[in-house]
């Protein structure tokens, strides 16, 4: 029932920020150029109101709104996947199912933030969503946002009990823990790296893709790393790799989206807002972002 939608979702998904005006209004103009910006550029997906989204700082209806506009600007060039989780239960349910209704190729659900479920809990929230739709779901596993790693474990008898639990975006920095979730899960359940330096190595164990911020600032050379790799060019995937690394690098020396928005600010394609409790980067890292985006040409 969801190999079609599995075959399609692969490589470079991007997760787009979230622009806003001045008066920290959603810029929805801003939004629809960054989504023809990644389509133009290649990436192989649109991934909205994940972490890159600021999505605790947007209403329920805003998200709503994001991942509408999103979809309508896509218009099925290429797949949508946008981030529904919450720590509140019917919220991302709600969410899920506008997703669903909206006509979002999958949806991607955050391990639940700050209250810490067990991984019998975890079980239990993600099949109450999955039961409650037939859109895919994929599982957003980031602990170090979280606090709570969801265990290999868990994910297999998640994927074995729930047809539409589909996948994982992995930004756990424990590798030894990705490779036991592919063994566990499967080389059929769709594995994306949610950790920049980790995109070429998930890619060489197995799985599908990544999800990497990166893609906001270079979405060409972000996608090109999967195309290479997946013509079998696998010394021009590792020479992309490295090539990229001092931009991912500057680009996490704050908060995401922080030297994100930045950066897009500078390229000229949005206004540098972040809402808070989230604030503008130093003036010191705001020139290392600067003098980087000179050196690939970006500026």
């Amino acid at each position: 029932m969801y190999e079609e939608v599995k075959a399609r979702l692969h490589g470079s998904i991007a997760p787009v920020i979230t622009p806003f005006k001045e008066d920290y209004e959603i810029d929805f103009e801003a939004l629809k150029g960054l989504i023809e910006f990644q389509i133009e550029n290649g990436s192989h997906g649109i991934s909205v109101t994940g972490t890159t989204g600021e999505p605790s700082s947007l209403s329920l209806e805003e998200r709503e709104k994001v991942t509408e506009t999103a979809i309508r600007a896509a218009a099925g060039r290429v797949p949508v996947v946008p981030g529904t989780g919450s720590v509140n239960q019917k919220e991302a349910l709600r969410l899920t199912r506008a997703a669903q209704d909206m006509g979002a190729d999958a949806a991607l659900v955050i391990v639940p933030y700050y209250v810490q479920p067990n991984q019998k809990a975890l079980y239990e929230h993600y099949k109450t969503i999955a039961s409650s739709v037939d859109i895919p779901i994929i599982i957003y596993n980031i602990p170090g946002r979280t606090a709570t790693n969801m265990q290999p474990e868990t994910m297999k008898a998640l994927k074995e009990d729930c047809p539409n639990i589909i996948g994982v975006k992995e930004s756990n920095k424990d590798f030894v823990h990705t490779n036991h979730v592919m063994h566990l899960c499967g080389r059929d359940f769709l594995l994306f790296s949610g950790i920049e330096l980790l995109c070429y190595p998930m890619l060489a164990i197995g799985g599908a893709g990544y999800v990497s911020a990166t893609a906001n600032v270079y979405p060409k050379k972000v996608a090109e790393l999967y195309n290479r790799w997946s013509a079998g060019d696998v010394e021009g995937a590792l020479a992309l790799h490295y090539e990229l690394l001092p931009l991912n690098d500057v680009l996490f020396r704050d908060t995401n989206p922080v030297p994100m928005k930045a950066a897009l600010g500078m390229m000229g394609r949005v206004n540098p807002i972040v809402r808070p409790p989230l604030g503008a980067p130093s003036a010191e890292l705001s020139q290392a972002v600067a003098d980087t985006l000179k050196q690939y040409g970006l500026i």
